[in-house]
């Protein structure tokens, strides 16, 4: 087929420059939705710790894993007749949240201790937690857990015992 009177027909190595410019441009726009589509799905997920306080104000969708912390509350642990499911209440002096866990919990898990618990939340608003840690000496706290109770006005220094 040959180019219409007057138009002049590119040459075959300028042709080959804009194959070459379009693969390259094609390339780039898919690298470039890929980016897209990778940080979309972290984006929850970079910040998978909430306070309860977060958990309400949020408004965590079910069935998504996430991670809680608080503080126990005090005479909120109750375990099930099978010895084996505590449940128990997670504050952040603001909000609480119950939750529920299946297993052994650590040896300094305790009312009144800080705690962060990874699991998810059910319909029903109940935190179903599939693990479970708790501070290991006086003076550690998540520090998560430390932000979230300096930002509701809780915050006590551990080593002082009274309100920062």
């Amino acid at each position: 087929m040959s180019a219409p009177a007057g138009i002049p027909r590119p040459s075959p190595a300028r042709a080959r420059k804009r194959r070459r410019m379009y693969a390259v441009l094609a390339g780039l726009t898919m690298i470039a939705i890929a980016v897209a589509l990778v940080l979309t799905a972290f984006e929850d997920s970079i910040v998978f710790f909430y306070s309860p306080t977060d958990v309400v104000e949020k408004g965590v969708a079910p069935e998504r894993r996430v991670r809680i912390g608080g503080l126990v509350k005090e005479n909120s642990i109750s375990k099930a007749d099978d010895g084996l499911t505590t449940t128990f209440i997670v504050t952040d002096l603001s909000n609480t949240l119950r939750v529920s866990y299946t297993g052994i919990l650590p040896d300094m898990f305790r009312e009144g201790q800080g705690v962060v618990a990874e699991g998810k939340l059910s319909r029903s608003g109940v935190f179903l937690a599939a693990e479970v840690l708790a501070k290991h000496d006086e003076t550690y706290m998540p520090r998560e857990v430390a932000d979230a109770l300096k930002k509701s006005g809780q915050w006590r220094d551990p080593e002082k015992g009274h309100a920062k």
